[in-house]
C-alpha cells in the first residue's frame, strides 16, 4: 500500500495526517486521491467507514486553497444526506484546512440561519451542505454556487433514498459548468446511476470495498424471541458492557424504550429527528464520550453517523428494506473493526426476516432465546441489569466570570426591580436599597449605594452615577426618584412600590402623559 506522501498531497498535509496517527491509506484513499488531485471527475464505491471522507476532502481543501472565495461564493461544495453527517465531515476538514489556509462552513437544517447567513458573507471556500437548508439559503439570495469548481456527493445512495434527487439535481444545475464532480456512493444502481450520467465527465471509476453484507468482521444474528420476552430480552442486551445502538421504526419508540431502558439503569438516550439539532449533538457527544453506553434510534442515525467502537447493532424492529439494514450495520464493524447486528424477530416476522436478509446478501445465524438465556448472553453480550433507575450525573459547571471580578455581596443587577415597600428606595437587588450605579468608592452620602448595606428605611439609592444632591424642581428630597442618572437627587428612584418614583424616562420640567410624580403610585 502506497503511503501518503506518494499521493500527491503538500507535505504539510503529509505531516498532520501523520501527527493525527494517520500513516497508511485505506484503499479507497490511495485509490482516488491521485485522480482528484488531476481534476478529474471520480466515482468512489465503498461502504461508510471507509474513509472516504479524506479521500474527496484533501483534494478539495487543496483545489478550494488556490485562490480566495468572495462572499456568498463556496470555491467547493460538498453535499451530504443528515445534518450529522454534514457536521463531521466539516470536523474532519477543518484540522486540515488551517494547514492550506482554506476556510470550511457548513449550511443545515435545524440550526441557526443567521450564523449560516453570516459564515457565508464572510467567505468560506469548501461548504458542507444538507440539499435542504442550502436550497433555503440560496432562495433567500445568501448563496451563489456559481464559483463552485468542486462538487462532491457523498453517501450518494443515501439522499437518493431520501427523496433529495430533485433538490440535489437543482443545486448541480447552478455550479460552474466545467467544474469536477466526485461522487461516493454504496450503490451505483437507480437514481445514481442518473446523476453519474447527467453530471460526471469520464469518471474514474474506483471500487474497492465490499458492502457490508460480505465485511469479514461483522457476525449477523437472528433472535427468535416470544414478544412477551421481547422488552426483557432488549433490556439485558443493552445493559451489556460496550457500546450498542438499537435501531427502532419510529420517535415513539425511540422515546418509549429509551425511557424503559433508563428506569432499569441503563445509562441511555434517544436519537431521532423530532428532536433539535443542538439535543442531537450533544447526544452524539455523550454516546462518543462513553457518558451514555446505549443509544437508541430511528433510521435518521444510520445515515453516514460514525461513532467509533460501536460493536453491537440491534434492530429492535426490523427495517423497512435491504437498504436500510445494510445502513444500520454499517455503524459497526467499521475500518476493520469487529462488530455484530442482531435483529429480534417474533414467530410472525420470521418469513419477513428471512427475505429482508436474502435481499441484503446477508447469511445470517438463527437462534431461539428467552430472557437470561446462557445462548444470549454468549451472542449479545447481555447481562442483567441493576433495575434502579439511571440519574444522569449533572455536566460540569462553568464558572462565570464577569467583566467586574467577583460578585458583591451586596446589590446585584439580577434582584428585585420594584417590588418594595416601603422606606422610599426601590432597589435592583440585594435588600435595602443597593443599586447598579457607578458611583465612587468611599462616598456613602444620600445617593445610593452599590453594596446594598444601607440601613432599611431610609432614603434609598438610585441607579444614577451621582451622590446626593437635589432633585430640582421635582419631588421633594427622600420621596421617588428615577432610575436612571439623568436626574439628581438624594431621594432613591424605583421602579414601583410606594414613595412615587419613574423609571427615569419622564420628559424634562414634567409628568409624562397622564401620569402623577408627586404621589405613590396608584393601584
Amino acid at each position: 500500500m502506497p503511503a501518503f506522501d506518494t499521493l500527491g498531497l503538500p507535505q504539510d498535509i503529509v505531516a498532520e495526517l501523520a501527527k493525527n496517527g494517520v500513516t497508511t491509506p485505506f484503499p479507497i484513499q490511495a485509490a482516488t486521491i491521485p485522480d482528484a488531485l488531476e481534476g478529474r471527475d471520480v466515482l468512489g464505491c465503498g461502504r461508510t467507514g471507509s474513509g472516504k471522507t479524506l479521500a474527496f476532502g484533501l483534494p478539495v481543501l487543496v483545489r478550494a486553497a488556490e485562490r480566495r472565495a468572495a462572499a456568498n461564493r463556496p470555491r467547493a461544495l460538498i453535499l451530504v444526506p443528515t445534518r450529522e453527517l454534514a457536521h463531521q465531515v466539516r470536523d474532519a476538514l477543518r484540522t486540515y484546512a488551517r494547514i492550506v489556509g482554506a476556510r470550511v462552513g457548513d449550511v443545515v437544517g435545524g440550526s441557526s440561519y443567521t450564523r449560516q447567513i453570516n459564515e457565508l458573507r464572510r467567505g468560506v471556500e469548501v461548504l458542507v451542505a444538507t440539499p435542504g437548508r442550502l436550497t433555503d439559503l440560496i432562495d433567500q439570495g445568501a448563496c451563489d454556487l456559481g464559483d463552485v469548481e468542486v462538487s462532491v456527493l457523498d453517501e450518494a445512495d443515501q439522499m437518493c433514498d431520501m427523496g433529495f434527487m430533485p433538490q440535489v439535481s437543482e443545486l448541480l444545475d447552478q455550479v460552474h459548468p466545467d467544474g469536477q464532480t466526485l461522487l461516493f456512493s454504496a450503490t451505483l444502481d437507480g437514481d445514481v446511476d442518473k446523476l453519474v450520467r447527467k453530471y460526471m465527465n469520464d469518471p474514474q471509476t474506483h471500487s474497492v470495498d465490499p458492502p457490508v453484507s460480505q465485511v469479514t468482521t461483522m457476525e449477523h444474528h437472528l433472535l427468535k424471541v416470544l414478544p412477551r420476552d421481547k422488552n426483557k430480552i432488549v433490556t439485558q442486551i443493552a445493559a451489556r458492557d460496550g457500546r450498542t445502538i438499537l435501531f427502532v421504526r419510529s420517535k415513539y419508540r425511540a422515546d418509549t424504550i429509551s425511557e424503559q431502558l433508563i428506569q432499569a439503569g441503563v445509562p441511555c438516550a434517544s436519537l431521532h429527528g423530532g428532536k433539535t439539532q443542538s439535543v442531537r449533538t450533544r447526544t452524539l457527544a455523550k454516546f462518543r464520550e462513553g457518558r451514555i453506553q446505549a443509544l437508541v434510534a430511528t433510521d435518521v442515525a444510520a445515515r453516514g453517523i460514525h461513532v467509533d467502537g460501536i460493536d453491537l447493532v440491534v434492530n429492535v424492529d426490523l427495517p423497512t428494506g435491504h437498504k436500510d439494514y445494510l445502513h444500520r450495520g454499517g455503524r459497526t464493524a467499521r475500518a476493520g473493526s469487529s462488530g455484530a447486528v442482531v435483529s429480534l424477530v417474533a414467530p410472525n416476522q420470521r418469513r419477513m426476516a428471512r427475505r429482508l436478509l436474502s435481499d441484503a446478501g446477508v447469511e445470517a445465524k438463527q437462534h431461539l432465546v428467552n430472557p437470561g438465556d446462557e445462548l444470549l448472553t454468549e451472542v449479545t453480550g447481555a447481562k442483567e441489569p441493576s433495575w434502579e433507575p439511571w440519574i444522569e450525573p449533572p455536566e460540569p459547571v462553568r464558572e462565570r466570570r464577569g467583566r467586574g471580578g467577583p460578585r458583591r455581596s451586596g446589590g446585584y443587577r439580577g434582584g428585585y426591580r420594584g417590588d418594595r415597600s416601603g422606606g422610599g428606595g426601590g432597589y435592583r437587588g440585594g435588600s435595602g436599597g443597593g443599586y447598579r450605579g457607578d458611583r465612587p468608592r468611599g462616598e456613602r452620602s444620600e445617593g445610593g449605594y452599590r453594596d446594598g448595606d444601607r440601613p432599611r428605611g431610609e432614603g434609598g439609592g438610585y441607579r444614577g452615577d451621582r451622590p446626593g444632591g437635589e432633585r430640582r424642581e421635582f419631588t421633594p428630597r427622600g420621596e421617588g426618584g428615577y432610575r436612571g442618572g439623568e436626574r439628581r437627587g438624594g431621594g432613591g428612584g424605583y421602579r414601583g412600590g410606594a414613595g412615587g418614583g419613574y423609571r427615569g424616562d419622564r420628559p424634562r420640567g414634567g409628568p409624562r402623559r397622564g401620569e402623577r410624580y408627586d404621589a405613590a403610585p396608584q393601584h
